[in-house]
């Protein structure tokens, strides 16, 4: 037989509105009466009807997630496992829902946005990325829908938007000034998707260190690939491939790190004796490759819980002023780094 709020309120010994009250999670219901109707609803296997709750309120308890391209790119990549856990971890804790964006192109995911919007099956969305020039944002930005970025808008002049972010061109100036300072001054940079604002300000930062050293950042040092192994591995053999190889490298992301690692010790080239490596992220995979890899810690989980916590006080206070949330970085030193003693035999 179906539990109703009435069997709830009975055993609480409560009326049926203070059941909806405390589904609801209204603040007008004390923690103790909360408590005793919790209590009820866990004996009898009362689960509430969120679709009809949704149509009474107005809301879905529910955030959309939108990734930059398809779940099957996406999810190669450790980062955003761990983003989506600590948005997870904070949806958990105020009893919202995660619907998540399966298209497979930019124009697939555009349409789900407005699905998301239009047929009002969430009540605000978290972009796991920035992108330069992104419809989604502009859209998202003129139907004024609640959502919050991972990243920084890459007009900055966008003071509306509520976003968290690392100071990433800060974190690629520090790594280009460790390698500078063990010596090296052949350094390229491996960066992702250039079409992302956290690619762009990587490179803004490394190049402020050249030229700050008085090196001139060289053209044919700076590659872009996509964020995967196989990228990883296609600029190795970019760069390798020239006549005055680097002796130290730049790389956006710990999964591409892996693909570069590989790839050289296929080329016999060895970390950190012959090349020193520097990443970004910190996922697991940094700590079990041979050597460990020198990486700065972005705090991926705190960039989703934060992530979350900002849109979720969007939805629930519409008046909020928009809030631009810096998550710090540490660099975590292992062993793809060393001082320069020699250049490589090849050069």
């Amino acid at each position: 037989m179906t539990v109703t709020i009435k069997d709830v309120a009975k055993i609480a010994n409560v009326a049926p509105s203070t059941v909806s009250r405390v589904i609801a999670n209204s603040p007008r219901i004390s923690e103790p009466t909360k408590e005793k109707v919790r209590e009820a609803m866990k004996e009898l296997g009362y689960h509430p009807n969120f679709n009809a709750r949704s149509l009474a309120n107005k809301s879905t308890k529910t955030i959309g997630l939108v990734m930059p391209n398809s779940a099957n790119k996406t999810f190669q990549n450790p980062f955003f496992p761990e983003v989506i856990r600590g948005i997870s971890s904070k949806a958990h804790q105020l009893e919202y829902g995660l619907y998540l964006s399966t298209g497979q192109s930019e124009q697939e995911i555009f349409d789900e946005v407005q699905d998301m919007v239009q047929g009002k099956r969430v009540d605000g969305i978290v972009l796991l990325y920035s992108k330069v020039n992104d419809k989604v944002m502009d859209y998202l930005r003129n139907q004024k829908f609640p959502f919050t970025v991972i990243g920084r808008p890459y007009d900055e002049n966008m003071k509306d938007i509520t976003y968290v972010n690392n100071d990433n061109l800060k974190a690629a100036k520090t790594v280009t000034e460790y390698l500078i300072l063990l010596g090296h001054q052949q350094i390229a940079f491996i960066g992702g998707n250039l079409d992302t604002v956290v690619t762009l300000d990587h490179m803004k930062g490394y190049e402020k260190a050249l030229t700050n050293a008085g090196i001139e950042p060289r053209k044919d040092y700076v590659v872009f690939h996509e964020e995967l192994q196989e990228g990883g591995q296609e600029a190795v053999i970019d760069l390798m491939s020239l006549s005055e190889r680097p002796t130290a490298l730049i790389v956006a992301d710990d999964i591409m790190t892996f693909g570069v690692m590989r790839m050289l010790n296929e080329m016999e080239v060895k970390v950190p004796d012959d090349i020193s490596i520097v990443s970004f992220n910190n996922v697991m995979i940094s700590e079990l490759s041979s050597p460990p890899m020198t990486t700065v810690d972005i705090n991926i989980f705190s960039l989703g819980y934060e992530a979350a916590n900002c849109l979720i006080e969007k939805i629930m206070k519409p008046g909020t002023e928009p809030r631009q949330v810096i998550i710090p970085h540490k660099m975590i030193k292992r062993q793809t780094c060393q001082r320069l003693v020699r250049r490589l035999s090849a050069q």
